[in-house]
């Protein structure tokens, strides 16, 4: 199983707290991030946030990012328009 969330996370510095946070409870998961784009403001502009594994509680792991700070959220089927921006 694969899930995919977005984040605000900017740096690499930010992704391995975030990272060893959330494999301390979950060892079994496969975790990477995708640090290209964040020069637009969230949620058009983010961080990709992959999670595989056998058993993965998005909700404790969107909590544990947001518990450091940062938003998080399941990445949905959407097109991020200019309006969106303002």
């Amino acid at each position: 199983m694969v899930e995919v969330f977005i984040s605000d996370i900017q740096n690499n510095l930010q992704a391995d707290i975030i990272l060893n946070n959330i494999q301390k409870d979950n060892t079994d998961l496969k975790i990477n991030f995708d640090l290209n784009e964040t020069d637009l403001s969230f949620p058009c502009g983010h961080t990709i946030l992959r999670v595989e594994g056998n058993k993965i509680i998005s909700n404790e792991i969107m909590e544990t990012i947001r518990k450091q700070g940062f938003k998080c959220e399941i990445l949905e089927d959407k097109i991020c328009t200019q309006t969106e921006l303002l």
